[in-house]
């Protein structure tokens, strides 16, 4: 059995994975997407998780989210372990602290981009003068002010991922997990998504972990981390570029 930490032994870390293992049909024909991950992320961070396709990068994220329970290990966010943690309150400390961009977009169909945008600060009870003000901002940032009231179905694909993201953000979250956040944006709106996000990290200090093939994202990072058949291959600091869209 794995005890808990203490706080004697607690790493200072904001994120930490303990020995992190994920094997789906255990029963059948076993697969498994994580192999004894043992991470820690400092506050702040802003990284990719790169790897081809099976490696295991989404895998992590969930379970450093909370959406998914491990085989065996654990996951300490901010202090608190949330593997095993019960569901309502696993769902009350995402909602406080954790903000998800998912490959899928998972908005909400019959919301309009405001609604979706300002769903969780909803949630949060926050007053209608914040919530205005917070996704104007966000959805002008992302390009689709002149989008509020529209609906998933009346946008394309990279405008429902915009506004996925703003919906992340929204919340001003400790942190962000992001899956392929620059999934089906052209370069430009890729740069822009990119540039507002280091701007959060940067003057708020939200810490960003993406999982990514997008060269341009792990460009950006100032840490990568390669997985490869759900094992950490490689995790390297390294100094960001910015590499600017073709005019």
């Amino acid at each position: 059995m794995i005890s808990e930490p203490t706080q004697e032994d607690k790493p200072m870390s904001i994120i930490t994975t303990h020995n992190l293992s994920k094997v789906y049909n255990p029963d059948t024909v076993p697969v498994h997407a994580l192999r004894d991950v043992s991470l820690e992320f400092e506050e702040g961070e802003f990284t990719t998780v790169r790897g081809p396709s099976g490696s295991g990068k989404t895998t992590l994220l969930n379970m450093i989210g909370g959406l998914d329970e491990p085989s065996s290990g654990y996951v300490v966010v901010d202090g608190v372990r949330i593997t095993g943690m019960p569901d309502r309150k696993l769902i009350n400390f995402r909602l406080n602290n954790i903000g998800f961009v998912f490959q899928s977009y998972n908005l909400v169909p019959v919301f309009t981009a405001y609604e979706n945008v300002t769903f969780i600060m909803l949630l949060q009870k926050s007053s209608k003068k914040e919530m205005d003000d917070r996704a104007h901002e966000l959805l002008d940032a992302v390009g689709l002010s002149s989008k509020l009231n529209s609906r998933p179905k009346e946008l394309s694909g990279g405008e429902q991922q915009r506004v996925a993201v703003a919906r992340a953000l929204a919340s001003r979250p400790k942190f962000i997990l992001a899956d392929e956040p620059t999934a089906n944006l052209d370069s430009k709106s890729a740069m822009n998504l990119l540039d507002m996000m280091e701007k959060m990290n940067r003057e708020e200090n939200v810490t960003f972990i993406f999982s990514s093939h997008d060269q341009r994202v792990i460009d950006r990072a100032r840490r990568v981390i390669t997985m490869v058949d759900g094992a950490i291959y490689s995790d390297e600091k390294q100094t960001p570029k910015r590499t600017e869209p073709a005019k």
